[in-house]
């Protein structure tokens, strides 16, 4: 691992790469301060830029990007009291209130320090456990890969959004989508009607474009606001340093670092999740509760914190296992794909140098936000809200349509990213997330061909799926994860019931 580490960082601190996270990072911070864009819209945006780029030059944006967004949400949850990021919700409740009564500055340095601090505990998690678990999967075969999938799509579908049938809906879907093109196996033709386009599939970066960039900028559209926020509403005056309150925060940053980092280990689980605990267990130890949804500093160390130990933590099973942790996470997944990268015990051994890189740069990347965001970026990038959002329409039109093209200069991808655009809009306006979908595409298409070669290698037995320890195993959690939301669902109506 440490040799890894060492060989990869000649390349992290090249200057076109040094210049990607200083850019991915101010980018970042710029969307994650405009309320309805997100780190996995601006990613998904990103991606198709990158195509042709250096893998380390576009997992150092996506990076910075990531790690920049998560704090940058912080701004007008504390200024406005609305939520640049669904993260950044917990921020709400005591950094608007710090604000009203002008603390607006001490808020936002706090709100930095705590995701730079959380973002660096994360990103040392990943380098210390995504290793070790890579050489664990090489006990893996076809019949755990298979599994592996599954249990992958159970967790995202069943623990993202609030309704466990929408998710599986969703990731079903995203299955379907992942059936169209030429078998791998047989070589047949799949749902392609025909069509010359399709005998490939859909390409990842398609899909991802149109699910999560067209919908926002669809709503913007639609509530056709002409005006950005006034000028005098964004004035910032910080009276305290950045590490004026290192002294009554430090537990608070303890303890929402390891929930942030749990949390993020868990399929499906996100940085708002994160936050809301991380919130929670700093008000429950707290000596004055009752302060807390007042302008507590605590509760805005304790959200911004806990979201951004999630970052790289959810990180870990998708580069060793495929498995996203998060949204974001998921659509990161499919730029290492596009670049050619498999996730997985190969990713380790053959591309060791970029992976470790990747790594590294989510470390720097969150060092930078103390730079960026604390020293320049609280001051500049809050004006970023005083732009129409009209405006950001057609830059975000624009920016997708030439990314998408540009992936194999063909308008049939400018259709089917405005039909999945669309598709996205109305799963989003039903309430259906958007994350099986993309789970469903990626894991879809291993989890089938795993299934066949492993019937093919046991001359169609069936018992090899059960028998086998690992697969036994990950079987076993996969019930499990199916069977939670009955489970939930029979104590709640238990307890419900008259006595």
């Amino acid at each position: 691992m440490f040799e890894g580490l060492i060989n990869a960082l000649p390349l992290v601190f090249a200057p076109t790469n040094a210049l990607a996270m200083v850019g991915g990072v101010a980018l970042g911070i710029a969307i994650g301060a405009l309320p309805g864009l997100s780190a996995t819209m601006g990613i998904a945006v990103l991606i198709p830029l990158t195509f042709g780029l250096d893998p380390m030059v576009g997992l150092g944006m996506m990076a910075g990007i990531y790690n920049g967004a998560m704090y940058g949400g912080a701004i007008p949850a504390v200024l406005l009291r609305i939520p640049g990021t669904p993260a950044s919700i917990v921020t709400t409740f005591d950094g608007y209130p710090m604000a009203e009564r002008g603390e607006a500055g001490r808020a936002l340095q706090i709100a930095v320090v705590s995701s730079a601090l959380g973002g660096m505990v994360s990103a040392i998690v990943l380098m210390t456990l995504a290793p070790p678990l890579a050489r664990v999967t090489l006990a893996f075969g076809p019949a755990e890969y298979f599994w592996v999938g599954m249990f992958g799509l159970s967790a995202i579908a069943v623990f993202v959004g609030k309704n466990p049938v929408k998710g599986i809906l969703s990731a079903c879907i995203g299955l379907l989508i992942g059936t169209v093109g030429i078998d791998t196996i047989t070589g047949a033709e799949r749902f392609t009607l025909g069509m010359l386009e399709l005998h490939d599939g859909f390409h990842i970066v398609v899909l991802l474009t149109g699910l999560y960039a067209v919908p926002p900028a669809l709503a913007m559209a639609e509530e056709a606001v002409m005006t950005g926020i006034d000028r005098a509403k964004l004035a910032v005056g910080a009276t305290h340093g950045m590490f004026d309150d290192w002294r009554r925060l430090w537990r608070t940053w303890v303890r929402s670092s390891v929930i942030g980092v749990f949390v993020g280990l868990l399929p499906g689980a996100g940085g708002n999740i994160a936050a809301f605990l991380s919130y929670n267990e700093t008000k429950r130890a707290s000596r004055d509760p009752d302060s807390f949804g007042k302008g507590n500093p605590e509760g805005v160390a304790a959200g911004e914190c806990g979201n951004n130990a999630d970052n790289s933590a959810a990180l870990v099973p998708a580069l060793t296992l495929g498995v996203p942790g998060s949204s974001v996470a998921a659509v990161i997944l499919g730029g290492l794909l596009i670049h050619g990268l498999q996730p997985g015990p190969a990713l380790f051994r053959d591309h060791a140098d970029i992976v470790y890189g990747f790594m590294i740069q989510m470390f720097l990347t969150s060092l930078l936000l103390l730079l960026i965001g604390g020293i320049i970026g609280t001051r500049i990038f809050i004006h970023v809200l005083r732009l129409p959002r009209v405006l950001l329409v057609s830059l975000i039109a624009g920016l997708t349509a030439v990314g998408v093209y540009s992936i194999n200069n063909s308008m049939f991808d400018l259709w089917m990213m405005l039909g999945f655009g669309l598709v996205g809009y109305a799963m989003e306006r039903l309430d259906f997330p958007l994350a099986p979908a993309v789970l469903g595409l990626i894991l879809g298409p291993m989890a089938e061909e795993n299934m066949r070669l492993a019937l093919l290698i046991g001359q169609n037995d069936w018992t090899m799926f059960v028998t086998r320890p690992i697969s036994l195993t990950i079987a076993v959690l996969t019930v499990l994860v199916l069977a939670f939301p009955l489970v939930r669902d029979a104590l709640s109506r238990r307890r419900a019931a008259p006595a």
